[in-house]
């Protein structure tokens, strides 16, 4: 495990202890109110370096974890806890707060892509691939959209609301997480979302339960699917 800076966006990269030379990389993206080194987070890049033998990259997406709150970090926030404290959709809310977030994160995860490709043990000619489900969707749909480096992607537990454009736009394989009973995002517009993706290798994986409750299984499935 090994803590970076790029620019000012803190970040940390797991590696193979042995036989790590450019072995492919995954780019790993925390979910809303997490950071670099969520139980989450952590698990799955355990599970794809010591399993798969590949490096994994996470940083802290904007406002959150050792980042600072932007005042518009701040007013969004309030609005959101304030729809959830008078039993309101928090969907609208989200979508506004990924839209800004995703503004300002995907150049940031461009420029930590350009540093880790210079270390030798990756280098710039690597598979890389993205993984980040719920806001790591809403920052990883349009990231993958424009950044022609990630060659396969895991996505999941957001609606379609502001990503149909930047979905239409990715066509490498993905494979696409879905709670069927989700409280947050409906299951349609999750459904909307995974049709928008242009890719023809693309797959739904569909469990029950509620937002939270993603499967444990799922973080091998997306190993093998990053393998393969």
């Amino acid at each position: 495990e090994r803590s970076f800076t790029v620019g000012e966006v803190p970040g940390v990269l797991w590696s193979p202890a042995s036989g790590s030379d450019h072995a492919p990389l995954v780019l790993m993206a925390h979910s809303g109110g997490q950071h670099k080194r969520a139980p989450g987070i952590l698990g799955r890049a355990h599970r794809f370096v010591t399993g798969c033998g590949f490096h994994v990259a996470a940083i802290d997406a904007p406002g959150h974890g050792d980042r600072p709150r932007t005042a518009a970090d701040e007013q969004h926030i309030a609005v959101l806890r304030q729809a959830q404290a008078a039993g309101e959709p928090i969907s609208p809310v989200i979508v506004r707060l990924h839209i800004d977030l995703a503004a300002r994160a995907v150049p940031e995860w461009q420029a930590t892509l350009n540093a880790l490709q210079q270390l030798p043990e990756i280098g710039a000619n690597g598979p890389v691939g993205f993984w980040g489900i719920m806001q790591g969707t809403g920052i990883g749909v349009p990231l993958t959209a424009v950044e022609p480096r990630i060659t396969a992607a895991v996505f999941g537990c957001l609606g379609h609301e502001s990503l149909t454009e930047a979905a239409a736009e990715i066509t490498v394989p993905i494979e696409f997480l879905l709670q069927w009973d989700d409280e947050h995002v409906e299951r349609q517009s999750g459904l909307a979302l995974f049709d928008a993706f242009a890719s023809k290798d693309k797959t739904l994986h569909a469990n029950a339960g509620g937002h939270f409750e993603v499967p444990r299984f799922e973080a091998d499935s997306a190993a093998q699917f990053f393998a393969r």
